[in-house]
């Protein structure tokens, strides 16, 4: 994500969520919850109490921390909409979910309605996040810690860091490249290549040219410029 400074109001400053993320019909305006030009995410999880029940703060599920609320509002009903993007560094692949909810009718004190609660599509506004985001194609965790691969194969996030195999032979080659190379980063390796040379007992640039395929591929955000793995 950038960096740069936010200017106020602009709660695209950081990358996580803007414009292009939201379906018709939605918007992002140019100021944060609460009518500020600054983001008080912190404070509104304070008042509404939102880390009472999270784990101790030297866990590594701890992912409560850091959420940013984001405002929208609905273009035909003006409806105001608060979202909390919390990005899951343990995931695998890394995500950004959308961790909390708050919404508010154009007029104080008019109901909110079942319709109204339907009209804003969280699923589709996360899956836009993190196709921009994590250029990898999403895999999905089912109960039990299984990762459904495209075939339809399962394979346990323990066995993430085995040998992959063939690449002529296994299915999700490339897919398993990178969650293999996407559990090391996360892990802290510096170089994640390297140590995938090392895992399959293959040359330090045949760990490279899969890791390259799999980004030609999609499976792999870009390299960053300077960095090695």
């Amino acid at each position: 994500m950038s960096n740069s400074v936010a200017r106020p109001g602009d709660q695209s400053f950081d990358g996580l969520l803007v414009q292009d993320d939201l379906p018709e019909g939605w918007y992002l305006p140019n100021r944060f919850p609460g009518e500020r030009d600054d983001d008080a995410s912190d404070q509104i999880d304070a008042v509404l109490g939102y880390d009472d029940q999270g784990t101790p703060e030297d866990s590594d599920q701890n992912e409560t921390a850091d959420g940013r609320w984001r405002y929208l509002e609905h273009e035909a009903t003006h409806t105001r909409v608060m979202i909390r993007l919390q990005r899951h560094l343990f995931a695998v692949p890394e995500e950004v979910r959308i961790t909390g909810v708050i919404y508010l009718p154009w007029r104080p004190g008019d109901p909110i309605t079942s319709q109204l609660l339907r009209e804003l599509p969280t699923a589709r506004i996360e899956a836009a996040i993190n196709k921009r985001l994590f250029a990898m194609k999403r895999t999905e965790t089912i109960t039990g810690g299984k990762i459904v691969l495209p075939s339809g194969r399962k394979v346990s996030e323990r066995d993430l860091l085995k040998p992959l195999g063939d690449p002529k032979k296994v299915p999700d080659f490339y897919e398993l490249v990178a969650l293999q190379h996407g559990r090391l980063t996360q892990q802290g390796d510096a170089n994640p290549s390297a140590t995938m040379a090392a895992l399959n007992t293959v040359a330090l640039s045949t760990a490279q040219g899969w890791v390259t395929k799999a980004r030609e591929r999609g499976l792999l955000p870009p390299g960053r410029r300077g960095r090695a793995g």
